[in-house]
C-alpha cells in the first residue's frame, strides 16, 4: 500500500479534507502505526477554528496539517534500530515530543524541553516546527509514524477506542502522582464530570483514594460519577453549599489531601480558590484544566499551611504504560466509556459531535480504518 488517506486541514477556519498522500517510511528509531482509532478531543475546535486569537503562544503545524493527538493502532513496520517493538504490537501513541539533547531532555524532563510539542496537535516553543517536519503525521490518517520510545504497549483487554482516550487519562495520572495521592487518602476534582475530571475520579479510585470529591454543575452527570464507587465517592453541585464548607463536613474538619482543578479556560477562579480552602495542612492542588484567570492566591495562609500548587501539562510514555497494567488487571475501569464511532471520512461530524456529548463520558473517536 503506497498511498493512505488523511484528514487534513489546510486553513484555518475551514473543516478538514479528505486528500490522498504517500504512506509514510518510518526512519531507523521510529515505528510505522496503522491507526485504528484517533480521540477527537474536545479542545480540537478552538485550536483549529480561533488560532491565532486564542492560543497565540502555541506553535501550529504548517498547513496543510494531519491533526489528531491520541492514537491507538498496530504496528505495521519497524526502523532498523528498533529492537523493543515488533510488528503486531498493539499500542497507544503517546503524542509528547522533545529535541531529546537540551538540558532538560537530558535530565530526562522531557515535558520540559523548550521544543516539548504534541504531534498532530501544537507546541510549546520555538523548536516546535522542527518537531512537526520530523513527525508530521497526526492519527487522523491510516498510517502514521511515531518514535519506538513513545509507544505504549496495550493488554488485550483494552480496545482500541479505549486506548485512544488514555491522553486525558494520562494527564490526570500524571496529575495524581505529583500529589502523592495513594491509599487512605481523599482527592477533591473541580470539574469531575468532564473529560479531564472523570479521568482523575477514575485513576484517584484506582490508586487508592478513600473518599474522592467530586463538584460540578451537572447533576445528573454527577449522579453517574458517584455510581463509579457509591462507598467512595461524593458529588456536589456547584452552588448547593460551600465547597469548602462541605469538604471539612465529611473530613472530620481536616480538609482533603489533594485537589486537582480540572476545569479549562473560561471558567471562573472562585471556585479554585474555594478548591485550595479545603486543603488540610500539608495539602496539594494540582492543576490540569488551564484556566485562564489569574489566582489571587492567599501567599501567607499558603506558607503557613505548607500548601503546594501544582502546573502539570501532560504525562510520561512510563506513567501511560502504568496505565495500560492497571486497565489490563481491571483496577482501572475502561468500561464506563460511551462510545461515538465515525469513519475517517466522518472526521468533521466527529468535531460536531463534541458539542452534544454528555460529560466525560462520551469518547467521541475516528477510526480511520473504517
Amino acid at each position: 500500500m503506497s498511498q493512505m488517506q488523511a484528514a487534513r486541514l489546510h486553513e484555518v477556519g475551514t473543516q478538514f479534507v479528505i486528500d490522498r498522500i504517500d504512506v509514510p517510511t518510518p526512519g531507523p528509531n521510529d515505528v510505522l502505526v496503522e491507526v485504528m482509532a484517533c480521540n477527537v478531543v474536545p479542545n480540537l475546535r478552538n485550536v483549529v477554528e480561533h488560532y491565532p486569537e486564542w492560543f497565540p503562544f502555541l506553535p501550529l503545524p504548517k498547513l496543510p496539517a494531519i491533526y489528531g493527538l491520541d492514537a491507538a493502532g498496530v504496528v505495521t513496520q519497524v526502523g532498523s534500530h528498533v529492537h523493543g517493538v515488533k510488528v503486531g504490537d498493539r499500542v497507544y501513541v503517546n503524542p509528547g515530543r522533545s529535541c531529546g539533547s537540551c538540558h532538560a531532555c537530558l535530565r530526562g524532563q522531557h515535558l520540559n524541553c523548550t521544543a516539548f510539542t504534541f504531534q498532530g496537535y501544537f507546541g510549546f516553543g520555538p523548536g516546535s516546527q522542527q518537531v512537526f517536519e520530523d513527525y508530521p503525521y497526526g492519527g487522523f490518517c491510516q498510517f502514521m509514524t511515531a518514535p519506538a520510545s513513545g509507544l505504549v504497549v496495550l493488554p488485550d483487554s483494552v480496545t482500541f477506542e479505549q486506548g485512544c482516550r488514555f491522553g486525558y487519562l494520562g494527564t490526570a495520572y500524571s496529575a495524581l502522582r505529583k500529589a502523592g495521592v495513594g491509599a487512605g487518602q481523599s482527592v477533591l476534582i473541580n470539574g469531575s464530570t468532564g473529560t479531564l475530571g472523570l479521568g482523575a475520579v477514575l485513576l484517584a479510585l484506582a490508586m487508592g483514594a478513600t473518599k474522592v470529591f467530586g463538584i460540578a454543575r451537572n447533576r445528573e452527570l454527577l449522579e453517574r460519577v458517584r455510581q463509579l464507587a457509591p462507598d467512595r465517592v461524593h458529588v456536589l453541585s456547584l452552588g448547593d453549599e460551600p465547597v469548602d464548607e462541605w469538604v471539612q463536613r465529611h473530613t472530620n474538619g481536616l480538609g482533603v489531601d489533594v485537589f486537582i482543578d480540572a476545569v479549562g479556560p473560561g471558567a471562573p477562579h472562585s471556585i479554585t480558590i474555594d478548591g485550595i480552602q479545603s486543603l488540610r495542612r500539608g495539602g496539594r492542588m494540582v492543576d490540569i484544566g488551564g484556566m485562564s484567570e489569574d489566582l489571587p492566591l492567599p501567599m501567607f495562609k499558603l506558607m503557613c499551611y505548607q500548601i503546594s500548587v501544582i502546573g502539570s501539562l501532560w504525562f510520561s510514555v512510563a506513567e501511560g504504560q502504568d496505565m495500560a497494567e492497571m486497565a489490563g488487571a481491571g483496577t482501572l475501569d475502561m468500561s464506563v466509556f460511551d462510545q461515538e464511532v465515525f469513519s475517517l471520512s466522518q472526521v468533521n461530524e466527529a468535531l460536531d459531535a463534541l458539542e452534544q456529548r454528555k460529560g466525560g463520558f462520551t469518547n467521541v473517536v475516528v477510526t480511520p480504518g473504517l
